[in-house]
């Protein structure tokens, strides 16, 4: 993502596993140019105007739909740094740098020169096994357990 665009106004790079390039390499022969060549410039999940992209509130409103008004795309994000914090060994800075937290210890951001990219990668790649790995054991509402 450009810096621009990123509210800690840097650059942050995002290490794709192979199920997230499985799930761009179907949306992406979509994106084509009028000479019926790949668009690198257009967006990977278009809006209703395939020029722009899906809007913040798709999911939002999906959820919505779903009779989920109780989540939030948020959400998802938490559900991320909880299963990181909970399941994995992964250093609390590697997680915070995969969601573009700012560092907010001046000193220690001002040493901190990379981003942790391989070490992201692994941890994203550990999360899409986690996400497609099925639900095991049984599960119980937390409204109902005591």
């Amino acid at each position: 993502m450009p810096a621009e665009r990123m509210k800690a106004g840097r650059e942050h790079r995002v290490p794709l596993s192979e199920a997230a390039l499985a799930v761009l390499d179907k949306v992406r022969p979509l994106a084509l140019t009028r000479d019926g060549e790949p668009d690198p410039a257009a967006p990977v999940f278009p809006g209703p105007r395939r020029a722009l992209p899906l809007s913040n509130m798709v999911l939002l409103m999906l959820l919505r739909r779903m009779g989920r008004s109780d989540l939030t795309a948020h959400g998802f994000r938490s559900t991320f740094s909880d299963w990181a914090a909970e399941r994995t060994a992964y250093p609390r800075e590697t997680v915070e740098m995969a969601l573009a937290h700012a560092v907010e210890n001046k000193v220690e951001q001002a040493y901190r020169r990379g981003d942790l990219f391989d070490k992201r990668r692994k941890l994203m790649a550990a999360w899409a096994g986690f996400c497609a790995a099925p639900a095991g054991g049984k599960v119980v509402p937390i409204s109902g357990a005591r």
